[in-house]
């Protein structure tokens, strides 16, 4: 039998590499970033960074029954931590998600976009118990994401993943 899949429909930068250990942690077998890859999605239990995020509707309505995190922080700490990570890089996959590749000299894109996504997750999702919006910058962490995975709280600390990586040089 398949076990449930969880679907982290976060933008990067708010934390999907530190829940991508917190699930290992909790045996979960995760994949991702997968960018334009496409892993067979039955090896896996849960899912991080692109694509995921752009395509969790189309994932609802494959994988019913399946659980969803939104992963958040303040807008003007992300929009930092994307233009600090990021800078003048350009990607394919970012063009796609933000209609610009790169963030620098287009914060206000990126802003849009990320404000909106959100917005969009707690709209689709509203009224259903299958998303949680998790703040992992303001210190939540296992006392939320247990209970909603239905798994015991671990007795390590919560991860704390790329804290402060600029790979914009």
């Amino acid at each position: 039998m398949d076990r449930q899949k969880v679907f982290c429909i976060g933008f990067h930068k708010t934390g999907t590499n530190s829940l991508d250990e917190a699930l290992t942690l909790l045996g979960y077998r995760v994949t991702g970033p997968n960018g334009t890859k496409d892993p067979n999605v039955e090896e896996y239990d849960a899912f991080q960074d692109n694509p995921w995020p752009i395509i969790y509707q189309e994932l609802d309505q494959h994988y019913p029954n399946s659980k969803f995190i939104l992963t958040i922080r303040p807008t003007d700490r992300w929009i930092d931590s994307v233009v600090r990570h990021f800078g003048a890089n350009s990607t394919p996959m970012r063009e796609w998600i933000y209609g610009v590749g790169s963030p620098l000299g287009n914060e206000d894109a990126y802003i849009r976009r990320y404000e909106n996504h959100n917005q969009e997750v707690t709209e689709y999702f509203q009224g259903r118990d299958d998303l949680l919006v998790l703040e992992l910058t303001q210190g939540e962490g296992w006392e939320k994401l247990c209970p909603f995975l239905g798994k015991e709280i671990p007795m390590v600390e919560f991860p704390h993943k790329n804290k402060n990586v600029d790979l914009s040089k």
